[in-house]
């Protein structure tokens, strides 16, 4: 089955990430089965203009704020949920390549819709070389590898003066690295989240920002500077890209769950969930804590577009709040796809039912350092009890 979707002005992105859900939904078992995205399943994703939501309008890109993303993300993964992540994944990328001087960008988003993939880890190690750096590691969960055409990279680098080492970003075409199959995993297997590796790769000093700066807001483009899309801080844009995620993967369980309310439960005299307070009670708790979540997401998502629109500055709590709502977010998906599947039946465990992936998916979820609702909450306390965060990752 294929999607043709029309891009054109004016359509909105959200009835388009919408029309896309069920082809998402008819490939997911395959992207799970295979460890990738479907063909099919990503040629959606591009007809509908989901690759270039947050790329720059002058390369042809939508430039959506950080609400219109939220709901398009939440659509999608009502699809699937490695889909959705991968959605959230570029978005992010793009936002970042965003932040490189503007020949840079000329190079990356020649091809709008050919996807940068990227983590925020150092985990390789850069030499400073004639024109610029040399750089050899490896780095995993790379999301969206396979079907990328440049990679956001970390690394450490020597700082200006040589004393010492700091974290530095660059961004290197996927030609260049070597891809390590080693995805096989309990969750979001669809995305396809890879480790790559740099063997002494060549980055030219145009295309490297230290990480610092990029934290303080100092970016290095000129068109993109005055751009409300660039206003926000790194991390707290970071926190709205993947909130979506969650709410849609809780939204999918809720509408799995219902389709089963006729069913019998089995060694009862229910003849039909629908008449058990077990049931009432379970359909009453999930919407609850899938609304809470959507609070915390909506909040965020409107917070970051009312201060881009006005230039209002984030103080270090603002930036903390904005992790502890994305923590928070994915602590209560997680916690109404927990109570939706106790209540799913036996034959919710078979490989074709789609509640027993979302949990999986939500579970992997949750599991990620910057989504993990203890390290967030933990964080969010220390700066409410009046001492200093422990990360610069704000």
């Amino acid at each position: 089955m294929t999607l043709a979707i029309p891009v054109q002005a004016g359509t909105d992105l959200v009835d388009r990430a919408a029309r896309a859900v069920p082809v998402l939904r008819e490939h997911a078992l395959w992207q799970e089965d295979h460890r990738e995205l479907h063909p099919e399943t990503l040629a959606a994703l591009r007809e509908a203009g989901i690759l270039r939501m947050r790329v720059p309008q002058q390369y042809g890109g939508h430039a959506a704020d950080a609400t219109t993303m939220l709901r398009v993300i939440t659509e999608l993964a009502q699809g699937d949920g490695s889909a959705a992540w991968l959605a959230a994944v570029w978005s992010m990328c793009n936002w970042l390549t965003g932040l490189f001087p503007d020949a840079v960008q000329d190079e990356v988003f020649a091809d709008p819709d050919g996807g940068v993939c990227g983590v925020l880890s150092p985990s390789a190690m850069a030499t400073p070389a004639d024109g610029g750096l040399v750089i050899s590691g490896e780095w995993h969960f790379i999301s969206g590898a396979r079907h990328s055409g440049w990679q956001l990279v970390l690394a450490m680098a020597p700082t200006p003066d040589g004393a010492s080492l700091w974290p530095v970003m660059a961004l290197v075409p996927l030609r260049d690295l070597t891809v390590i199959d080693d995805w096989h995993t309990s969750g979001l297997r669809g995305t396809g989240s890879v480790t790559t590796a740099a063997r002494e790769v060549f980055v030219p000093a145009e295309r490297v920002l230290p990480m610092v700066a990029i934290l303080q807001g100092q970016y290095a483009s000129a068109r993109n500077a005055g751009t409300p899309l660039f206003r926000a801080p790194m991390m707290a844009t970071g926190c709205a890209s993947f909130t979506g995620t969650a709410i849609g993967l809780a939204k999918a369980a809720l509408e799995d769950y219902r389709t089963r309310l006729d069913n019998k439960i089995t060694y009862t005299e229910y003849a039909s969930r629908r008449e058990a307070p077990v049931t009432h009670r379970q359909l009453a708790e999930a919407t609850l804590l899938i609304d809470e979540a959507e609070f915390h997401a909506t909040r965020l998502a409107a917070q970051i577009d009312e201060r881009a629109a006005t230039g209002q500055e984030w103080t270090p709590l603002d930036r903390v709040a904005a992790r502890a709502a994305l923590g928070r977010v994915f602590q209560l998906a997680k916690n109404a796809v927990d109570l939706l599947v106790t209540g799913s039946g036996g034959s919710s465990i078979y490989a074709s039912v789609a509640i027993q992936r979302i949990q999986r998916d939500i579970q992997s979820l949750n599991l990620h350092a910057l989504m993990h609702p203890d390290t967030n909450q933990e964080l969010y306390g220390r700066l409410l009890a009046g001492l200093a965060p422990n990360t610069m990752y704000l």
